[in-house]
């Protein structure tokens, strides 16, 4: 329930959809309404918007698509941005993803709004270097210049931004990604009269430089082996996205029973706690995964990728194993090496994540950061 106070400001969030605000930073948005704070979402319109209004917060269509290389549309998005800045006057605006982080903030420095950059990971965009990468480097660089302050969750995302001159390293702060509420991801026991195999879940966008290709192919060495195992797909669909996974791909991984694909979840947890051990073989551009906290939470035992943002939340040897990035036989040797661990041994990994999680990556943390953020503007009122 919002308290009114003397003090309350008017705090923005601007991101890609409705989605991402309600699942990665609802906790935050709580915490800022009971300390007598407004908290008003502009984003693309989608079924999560119902659900923020419900918890209490202002809602202002922003219409864009992160994904699109439209320059028209970039000054539409900038334009219309500008407009509903001076419109409501918004104390503070945290935008996240790239487009937001761009025009969002070059719109909020033309306001005179006080703004913080989120960049929750390099994304696609800086997967290689083309025109693309040029471009939204240097559109970066100018924007940035306006920003109160620039997050990071990861220390090689952070020195990337700082080594190459796109933000100053005295506005850089990075944070231990966006935090998970360990309690809500907590252990629970197998169900009664499941399957006895041996599971390997992995939950993603379907994205091809998240490792689902790779994923398939460890699954193929291993089957070959003449191991028994399950393999679970779950994630959302990414249908216009140039790096995505085709449904006829999915399809034929099926037939050869390499894995088994379960659609979206709302709730991941019973897929967690159904499942041996936890597969994130991800070449992209990750901030820390929200998948690897949310399974290292709920104590199971991990195999990811020793890149940036992965090798954050899995110790090798400790709570999981690093693999090498895009490589399958490295993959399918370490999930080989995860299956034929005694029960004990995968427990105490286990165990050792949630520690770990807890420790560095509870959503307690974060809110934290974001409360020093608001005492901030709160001091200049």
């Amino acid at each position: 329930m919002q308290v009114e106070t003397d003090r309350s400001l008017l705090i923005a969030f601007v991101s890609n959809n409705g989605w991402s605000v309600y699942n990665f930073r609802l906790d935050v948005i709580r915490s800022l309404l009971q300390a007598g704070h407004r908290i008003l979402v502009l984003c693309p319109e989608d079924a999560f918007v119902d659900k923020l209004r419900k918890e209490g917060c202002q809602y202002q269509p922003l219409h864009f698509d992160n994904r699109s290389i439209s320059p028209l549309a970039d000054i539409q998005f900038y334009r219309e941005a500008k407009k509903y800045y001076r419109q409501y006057r918004p104390n503070l605006v945290f935008h996240f993803v790239a487009k937001p982080n761009i025009y969002g903030t070059m719109a909020a420095t033309a306001a005179g709004i006080p703004s913080i950059a989120v960049v929750t990971g390099l994304g696609y965009a800086f997967s290689q270097k083309n025109i693309l990468y040029y471009m939204v480097k240097q559109l970066y660089r100018k924007a940035l210049k306006g920003a109160r302050e620039v997050w990071f969750l990861n220390n090689e995302d952070a020195g990337f931004f700082t080594r190459n001159g796109i933000t100053d390293i005295k506005k850089t702060r990075v944070l231990p990604g966006e935090g998970i509420d360990t309690e809500w991801f907590s252990p629970l026991s197998k169900s009664d009269g499941g399957d006895d195999d041996f599971c390997f879940l992995m939950a993603s966008r379907l994205l091809k430089s998240k490792g689902i290709g790779v994923f398939a192919d460890a699954c193929r060495l291993l089957r070959k082996k003449g191991y028994k195992f399950r393999s679970v797909l779950i994630g959302s669909v990414e249908a216009h996205h140039p790096d995505s996974i085709s449904m006829e791909e999915l399809a034929r991984w099926e037939k050869e029973g390499l894995l088994r694909y379960e659609g979206f979840m709302d709730d991941v947890r019973p897929w967690l706690s159904e499942s041996d051990c936890f597969v994130f073989p991800s070449t992209y551009n990750e901030g820390v995964p929200r998948s690897l906290l949310e399974a290292a939470s709920m104590e199971l035992p991990i195999v990811t990728s020793d890149s940036r943002g992965c090798h954050d939340v899995v110790k090798h040897l400790e709570n999981g194993l690093l693999s090498k990035p895009g490589d399958p036989f490295d993959l399918a040797l370490k999930m080989e090496e995860l299956l034929l661990m005694t029960p004990s041994v995968r427990m105490r990994m286990g165990k050792k994540g949630r520690e770990l999680v807890k420790a560095q990556f509870d959503i307690s943390i974060i809110i934290a950061h974001y409360k020093q953020a608001v005492a901030g503007i709160e001091g200049h009122q």
